[in-house]
């Protein structure tokens, strides 16, 4: 059972801070730089941690940068205020999600042909078959751990790790919680329950200041994330902007 906790923990945090890091602070925002070395790094990371549920970098950074352009409008990707259920919203975000990855729908954001892409990893990590070899390797290590029968059911949540992170951090951080800033949408910042999102539901304060690298505000907000990327400024890790 302590193998299993440990490691559904260990994924949790591992998959939503490459996807708060990488692909949010990254690729959708250029908060800070980082070498090609590193940035090859960081982009592996992303895969293996989110394993079955891999998102395409550029992909997720043209999505994300459209939730910013219409905010809490009908065309929000995933607004909680115009899909009426989690499970539609997820459904219309994957929608639009796959219209950028196959090139249906182009973002008009003016440095999105600039981010980086590596083919070998993003034709690896969107293949079924990867994708149904991480469900066979969580599964084989609750197998062998032989936890109590209800643990299974975590098992889903390994498998779509990703869009579940997703969908907590915009119907959450759209719909509940509190407002620091008046802004032109109704994003709303849901700590302490953040503590599990590494500052991705500061939503508020994120849409106040697109491009703060720090998502807490006031004195007693924490944006697990910032210290990490804190720490890897100090270590010339990245750069930031």
């Amino acid at each position: 059972m302590l193998i299993v906790i440990s490691f559904f923990i260990a994924h949790w945090y591992a998959s939503v801070f490459a996807q708060s890091f990488f692909l949010h602070r990254y690729m959708a925002h250029r908060m800070f730089s980082m070498s090609a070395f590193w940035e090859r790094f960081f982009y592996f990371f992303t895969f293996a941690t989110q394993g079955s549920s891999f998102l395409h970098p550029k992909s997720y950074a043209q999505l994300h940068l459209e939730h910013h352009k219409h905010s809490d409008t009908e065309n929000d990707p995933h607004s909680p205020h115009f899909l009426k259920d989690v499970v539609s919203m997820m459904i219309n975000t994957g929608r639009i999600y796959l219209d950028f990855k196959n090139g249906r729908r182009q973002s008009s954001s003016p440095y999105i042909e600039s981010l980086p892409t590596w083919n070998t990893i993003d034709r690896i990590g969107n293949s079924h078959l990867v994708r149904l070899a991480f469900c066979g390797l969580y599964v084989a290590l609750y197998l062998w751990a032989s936890p109590p029968i209800w643990m299974y059911a975590l098992l889903p949540i390994h498998f779509l790790m990703g869009p579940v992170h997703g969908a907590f951090v915009n119907w959450c951080g759209h719909k509940y919680g509190y407002r620091n800033y008046e802004t032109s949408d109704r994003s709303k910042n849901t700590f302490p329950w953040d503590i599990l999102f590494v500052g991705e539901t500061f939503q508020n304060n994120h849409h106040r200041f697109p491009n703060r690298l720090n998502f807490a505000t006031r004195w007693y907000e924490l944006d697990l994330g910032y210290p990490v990327i804190w720490l890897l400024g100090k270590l010339r890790i990245v750069v930031p902007r």
